[in-house]
């Protein structure tokens, strides 16, 4: 098969134009795109052509169409890359009643025989595993369920920046690369700078604190983050895109009511937007509501353990708590000291309070967001550090920051993919990953 990468399409419409009216019958046009199938009844050859906006049938009957066109039509492997050119007629028979009589075909790029399934029905799953398709996930992107993911994303990022910048925050690019841990703990991804050892982000905590503790006052960003967790769950990555905010002169329920504020605002604009995508994958979402429960009492609502003892939420514990309140926000407050980052400030600014002023939300069945006020005060902060087993030297440029006119302030982080997989019912965030990182995946 001939295969021409010089052909020119400056020319082409996007196949959407065909359907909107805005393309006259009988009238010659140009379009490219992938191949999603092709067949032959009788004398008659099919190729059903897909672009970024929609899909449009070509037809060819033999004897009325260039017999070097109607012989390629028979020949174009799926996924293949081609341009069309022809007239536009009604056609009841055609998906979306128009079609495309070619009179030049051009095949742009032959594809190979395709390594994973790509079902010729866009509402069928792939035959192909997730570890599989996402060694060639270049080519899963074609699938309809996959694009449809993350046209989703896309309006769930672009309807965050759109609340905040809204609200006058401003927004930040923080490093990717720092000196010591962001949040305690061990779970860095050690890499060489020059002659120093560093590491690979896992918050952007640290920084977004010496923003919001400025003039500028509030502060939000969507940021990749890592973490090196030893973890295989489907609700896990190494890799994560955080939505994170700071906001001077908060505390955590002035900061949880924005995060139900931003999560409202999400869907409402998913609603508005992506009807097609949302119904394509079965999903059913409702504006969600909030509910608000000190730690105490959500704890004893799905334990049945009376140790004592504070502990984290289970995942069961979590869907019982969203089950319970189905489909809305629950925030789950005043967290135990002991159960959160060396920054959260406790309850009233006392260094031996047991409660803090710690939040997590659950949405969907999983916690989506951990946040809370954060301790502005350098000694208290020094004292926290040290009770979780860290040394504050190793935090001297962050404590230093809180030395000069530093206010009360408070933040959270929302992740990115999992808020996506939550709202798209995927079983696995790493279907909500573009490219996703995991304990064994480097590639693509």
């Amino acid at each position: 098969m001939k295969t021409s990468n010089l052909k020119k399409t400056e020319n082409r419409v996007p196949i959407e134009e065909v359907f909107k009216g805005r393309v006259e019958r009988s009238k010659v046009v140009e379009v490219a795109g992938w191949v999603l199938n092709s067949r032959e009844l009788g004398k008659i050859r099919f190729i059903l052509l897909r672009d970024s906006t929609r899909l449009i049938q070509i037809t060819a009957v033999k004897g009325k169409v260039n017999d070097g066109v109607f012989d390629l039509m028979n020949k174009i492997t799926r996924e293949s890359v081609i341009s069309v050119k022809g007239k536009v007629v009604d056609s009841k028979q055609a998906p979306g009643g128009k079609e495309i009589i070619p009179e030049e075909l051009v095949v742009l790029n032959a594809a190979e025989d395709l390594p994973i399934d790509i079902p010729f029905n866009p509402t069928d799953e792939s035959k192909t595993e997730l570890p599989k398709r996402l060694d060639y996930r270049f080519l899963d992107f074609h699938r309809k369920k996959t694009q449809a993911v993350f046209k989703i994303q896309n309006t769930i990022a672009n309807s965050f920046r759109e609340f905040f910048y809204n609200k006058n925050f401003i927004e930040m690019q923080p490093p990717g690369i720092i000196g010591a841990a962001s949040e305690g703990g061990t779970d860095l991804f050690e890499v060489k700078y020059f002659e120093k050892k560093a590491f690979l982000a896992q918050s952007p905590q640290l920084y977004k604190q010496m923003i919001a503790c400025s003039p500028i006052e509030k502060t939000f960003m969507i940021t990749p983050v890592w973490r090196a967790e030893k973890h295989n769950t489907t609700r896990h990555i190494n890799e994560i895109r955080q939505m994170d905010i700071e906001v001077a002169f908060a505390d955590q329920f002035s900061i949880m009511k924005l995060l139900e504020e931003v999560v409202q605002h999400i869907v409402k604009q998913l609603l508005e937007e992506n009807k097609e995508e949302l119904n394509f994958l079965g999903v059913k979402l409702k504006i969600p509501e909030a509910v608000y429960l000190p730690y105490e009492e959500a704890i004893k609502k799905v334990s049945s353990s009376n140790s004592g003892k504070s502990d984290d939420f289970t995942p069961e514990q979590e869907r019982k708590l969203c089950e319970m309140n189905k489909g809305d926000i629950v925030f789950t407050h005043s967290w135990p000291v002991v159960l959160k980052p060396f920054y959260i400030m406790p309850k009233d600014e006392k260094k031996d309070a047991k409660i803090s002023e710690g939040f997590d939300a659950l949405y969907g069945g999983m916690e989506i967001c951990s946040g809370g006020q954060r301790i502005h005060l350098p000694e208290l902060l020094v004292e926290r550090i040290k009770a979780k087993g860290l040394n504050p030297k190793n935090f001297k440029d962050y404590i230093d920051s809180f030395r000069y006119g530093a206010p009360p302030h408070a933040g959270w982080s929302i992740g990115l993919e999992r808020l996506t997989q939550i709202i798209c019912g995927l079983d696995n965030v790493k279907e909500a990953t573009m490219f996703p990182r995991d304990r064994d995946r480097l590639t693509p």
